[in-house]
């Protein structure tokens, strides 16, 4: 069976879809499906059916362009009030020959996850860092170990139940199964994850449009988090405001027009436009800039306080990524205010270039790890549709030909 795998970040901009299939555990994108989000602020949803009417637009879309319908798919939900605490437990080992098996290690992380349980919040991932042998011996994996008793201190991550409640909701009614959901930043990470990220503590901070979600990541495991609901959108009402133009015409000026530092901004570089109250208005790039670069520098100092109250622990690694990091000139306004040694994102996968589906492409990974390491089958398409999908029967495509490996087609026999 063909690994393939569809991602949904939905966010207060656009709600992004992203079809990807593995082969040889590399990641080859199939499809990317982008709508105008509705009903919802800060990454919150405050209008359901508003939401339910976008999510619609958006599954349609990719349905049109796969040509099948899209029914299972992996969760992106907001880290907004998201917390992050180490719980312990412990069980007896229940075997006669006092082994330690599966269903004691799960026994046991369970028995964490109930000391921490409140029906208010619900818990998105559960990482066991440690565990003690009868109190004693710690071991990292004590599956097969002889003992009595066994203990285990876990890294949970739980939410709000509202931040996502309403979303299964709106999927449900779209008849949508969420087969695995995750905070948005655990996507980030592993988008731009390299070699010395798991062994050492970094942060990743996502410039979104409303909200901007700084994340410390200490060995690969999320130790903290927070959330500005500050973004793109406040440098759209800044122009908005000083040009007395539409929001939609703000936006335009921004993306096609401004750099997010003035350095390299030209005056003679000029737009005219008819603002609101019906006057002709010149705007040159280099004021325009200014504006752009004088909000993003705040949230970005902003930014930067908020890293010193989240973690106290040497920073290996600082990364930024998220849509307002593809603006041009960013790498200007980020190295004024942070130094040299953070980096932008780059994410390298053909078809999904821009920083805007960081956590998108960042959960396809995620998931595809955790079926290797429980070495499970998946695929949101059945056998029959993934012939349908690719247009090719069985046997029509050898698995070493360049075609084959470009799709990474391939069956079960």
């Amino acid at each position: 069976m063909r690994r393939i795998i569809a991602s949904l970040d939905i966010g207060s901009c656009t709600s992004k879809l992203i079809i990807g299939e593995f082969f040889k555990n590399k990641l080859n994108i199939l499809a990317v499906i982008e709508n105008e989000s509705k009903g919802l602020k800060n990454g919150l949803v405050v209008h359901p059916e508003l939401l339910v009417g976008s999510l619609r637009e958006l599954f349609n879309k990719a349905n049109d362009m796969v040509g099948i319908p899209i029914k299972k798919v992996v969760l992106s939900v907001s880290n907004q009030e998201a917390q992050v605490n180490i719980c312990e437990g412990s069980t007896n080992v229940v075997g006669e020959d006092k082994k330690v098996t599966n269903d004691d290690i799960q026994r046991v992380i369970q028995a964490s996850i109930h000391n921490s349980y409140d029906d208010q919040r619900v818990i998105l991932n559960t990482v066991a860092t440690l565990f003690r042998i009868n109190d004693d011996n710690v071991v990292k994996n004590p599956l097969g170990m002889n003992a009595d008793k066994i203990s285990v201190k876990t890294v949970i991550t739980d939410v709000p139940i509202e931040n996502i409640e309403p979303i299964l909701k709106c999927l449900k009614h779209l008849d949508i199964e969420v087969v695995k959901t995750y905070i948005s930043s655990i996507g980030d990470y592993y988008t731009n994850k390299q070699k010395n990220m798991d062994n050492n503590c970094g942060i990743i901070i996502n410039l979104g449009d409303q909200t901007s979600t700084i994340s410390v990541f200490n060995k690969g495991i999320l130790a903290n988090t927070t959330v500005l609901n500050l973004g793109g959108n406040n440098v759209d009402k800044d122009i908005e405001f000083i040009y007395k133009t539409t929001s939609n015409e703000a936006k335009k000026l921004k993306e096609k027009l401004s750099l997010a530092h003035n350095r390299l901004a030209q005056a003679n570089e000029t737009i005219e436009l008819t603002n609101k109250l019906g006057e002709t208005v010149k705007i040159n790039q280099y004021e325009l800039s200014e504006i752009v670069m004088y909000r993003l520098a705040e949230i970005l100092n902003l930014i930067k306080k908020q890293i010193n109250h989240l973690t106290k622990k040497k920073i290996s690694y600082i990364i930024f990524t998220g849509g307002v990091t593809e603006s041009t000139d960013f790498a200007l306004i980020l190295e004024e205010i942070f130094g040299k040694s953070v980096t932008i994102g780059n994410i390298k996968e053909i078809g999904v270039r821009n920083n805007k589906f960081s956590s998108c492409v960042g959960l396809l990974k995620k998931y595809n790890e955790e079926l290797n390491l429980k070495d499970t089958d998946f695929s949101i398409f059945s056998i029959e549709e993934q012939e349908e999908f690719s247009g090719f029967n069985k046997t029509s495509i050898p698995e070493n030909s360049i075609l084959g490996k470009l799709f990474g087609y391939f069956f079960d026999s």
